[in-house]
């Protein structure tokens, strides 16, 4: 049966990859909306290639621009703009499925949304779920509605526990590949540059996600993700550091078996996987060759060197908000870092000083929640200042 697709993020990484896998299967996945941030320049393809009903330009500027250029050709669809458009489109009418593929904590109040109106849930967003777990999993029990991880970590997780029973979990196991620096101190992470910060040895990234797996931020938000999304004690997910990248998580059961989930490091793969739940597709790329690969090996964390995970682990141990606080100072820290105004290791100092300063608050109250995020943005960003001057 023709599923209908809500893509939020449609220029980004995950979301070229999306198109990707439905373009492969036009008789299977339609295209209803899309959303980007202000990359009106893909945004204008994409609706030329796949006529969408509805769009989304968050930037209101950009917005205006794409709707001169669109006006006057066929299938116009409706242009929608700001954080209340992305609301509306993750709530479409038409939409079986939403994925969420943006980038930040921006997509909290989308994932809600979409979660109210009861659509399946196809979740990139690990933002959304460090930020507000708490409110995500109070609407989820509310609707019912279900949600998919799309992660390579979560998806690999979700299929391991398929046709298991969640009171014989032992623990999860998520899987690192380490990073470009994985093995280098703290001192001499101090020198690296943002082009050798982007150069991830096995993922094609955005930018965003693929500096927090430089820094292990990356594992850290997927632990708090993953505490969400299956309702597991942080003390039950474990990190481990798999270079090869080919375990893509594991989970260990009551009776001493672990199940792992193995496979080329694309993610297509767990993009096609969440699309077609709960049929399989054919792969879109050649099976993985063993003999290649040749072994495969595993190394704790290195998280003296690599503090952000340890900082992940706090922030779900102490609760409440300090998870958004996390993230909120992480997203600016990194945007910072892009930018070229700090030091690679700012990063982690800056989050520290952040979660050090808080004052935690309810955890359930959206409100509440990003007004916590927002005065973690102000103070980070004051620390990001002084270390300008």
């Amino acid at each position: 049966m023709l599923k209908n697709i809500v893509i939020l993020g449609s220029s980004g990484s995950i979301g070229l990859q999306t198109i990707d896998v439905v373009k492969r299967y036009p008789e299977l996945f339609n295209v209803v909306g899309l959303a980007v941030n202000k990359s009106i320049d893909a945004l204008e393809q994409q609706i030329k290639e796949l006529r969408p009903k509805a769009v989304v330009v968050v930037d209101a500027e950009k917005a205006q621009e794409l709707s001169r250029r669109i006006a006057g050709t066929s299938n116009i669809p409706e242009l929608l703009t700001s954080i209340e458009g992305l609301e509306q489109l993750a709530a479409h009418p038409e939409a079986d499925l939403v994925l969420n593929a943006l980038v930040g904590s921006v997509g909290l109040r989308p994932t809600l949304a979409a979660l109210r109106a009861g659509k399946t849930l196809a979740l990139a967003n690990k933002e959304s779920m460090v930020a507000g777990g708490a409110i995500v999993a109070k609407v989820r029990e509310e609707t019912g509605a279900e949600i998919l991880p799309v992660d390579s970590e979560h998806n690999a997780i979700f299929q391991c526990m398929v046709g298991e029973r969640k009171r014989e979990i032992k623990r999860l196991i998520v899987t690192a590949s380490g990073g470009p620096f994985r093995g280098r101190t703290f001192s001499e992470l101090e020198s690296v540059t943002v082009e050798e910060a982007l150069k991830h040895p096995r993922w094609t990234m955005g930018p965003k996600i693929t500096i927090d797996s430089a820094t292990l931020m990356n594992k850290g938000l997927e632990v708090i993700e993953a505490h969400w999304l299956f309702d597991l004690p942080y003390e039950q997910i474990d990190v481990i550091v798999h270079p090869q990248s080919i375990i893509h998580s594991m989970v260990e059961f009551e009776d001493g078996s672990i199940k792992a989930h193995l496979g080329q490091t694309d993610m297509r793969i767990p993009i096609q996987y969440t699309l077609s739940y709960p049929d399989r597709l054919p792969a879109p790329l050649p099976s993985l060759d063993f003999v290649e690969v040749g072994k495969l090996t595993f190394e704790k964390p290195d998280v003296r060197n690599f503090p952000c995970l340890a900082y992940a682990y706090e922030a779900i141990r102490l609760g409440k908000t300090y998870p958004a606080v996390l993230n909120a100072t992480n997203e600016q820290a990194v945007a910072a870092f892009l930018s070229k105004k700090i030091r690679f290791t700012d990063i982690p100092n800056i989050i520290k000083q952040v979660i050090e300063r808080h004052e935690p608050g309810d955890e359930t109250d959206l409100g509440i929640v990003l007004e916590t995020e927002h005065r973690a943005r102000e103070y980070a960003d004051r620390l990001i200042t002084s270390l300008i001057l």
